[in-house]
């Protein structure tokens, strides 16, 4: 059962309706209690880090994550600012993040090689996916993701990288370490391409 984290941030009903699309059997938790069952996790996210990880605590489910993926092994996906999350730390505020994944939050206005390219980072892009790997089965030459975001996961391990992107510089656009993955892109907004996302993570 695919489980999709609503801590009161991200396209709850986006993701829904993929996986209804695709009769993949799907829940939504609000609580710890709902959580528990979940075979596999989507955590999305949208907006600013330190709003997202404050909203996560207070929505009583944070310990039931880290035990569930850390402890249990228990796949999980972070989209957008749920990928951010996955990281230790952000240049966006001030809060540490889950730290399931090694490596920081770094924002393009500062990066950016071209400094006259608009942010946010908005629209179709194509995504470089690493040789092989199973989130982007099926996907290898046609791999296009819809983008909002102005910040990214810089990981410390190269390792960690499942797929690369470009907005005035290369970033890393997908990340996957163990049972922990996660997508800045929004594959609940790309169409067909993001459904295929969605459908081989739902078969790893």
């Amino acid at each position: 059962m695919i489980t999709i984290v609503d801590y009161g941030l991200g396209n709850i009903c986006a993701f829904a309706n993929v996986f209804k699309q695709q009769n993949v059997d799907f829940a939504i938790a609000k609580s710890a209690e709902e959580l528990r069952s979940a075979s596999k996790i989507i955590l999305p996210g949208v907006g600013a880090f330190d709003h997202a990880m404050e909203r996560l605590e207070r929505s009583g489910m944070r310990a039931t994550l880290d035990y569930l993926v850390l402890d249990q092994g228990v796949p999980v996906l972070g989209v957008c600012v749920g990928m951010q999350m996955l990281a230790e730390s952000s240049d966006e505020g001030k809060l540490p993040g889950l730290g399931w994944i090694k490596g920081r939050v770094r924002g393009f206005k500062t990066t950016l090689a071209d400094r006259d390219l608009p942010l946010p980072h908005m629209g179709w892009n194509d995504v470089h996916p690493v040789p092989g790997h199973g989130l982007f089965h099926g996907l290898e030459t046609e791999a296009r993701f819809y983008f909002l975001h102005s910040f990214y996961l810089e990981c410390a391990e190269e390792t960690d990288v499942a797929a690369i992107a470009n907005y005035g510089l290369k970033f890393h656009a997908a990340v996957s370490h163990r049972n922990i993955h996660g997508a800045q892109f929004h594959p609940e907004k790309s169409h067909h391409l993001g459904a295929r996302f969605l459908k081989n993570y739902s078969d790893l």
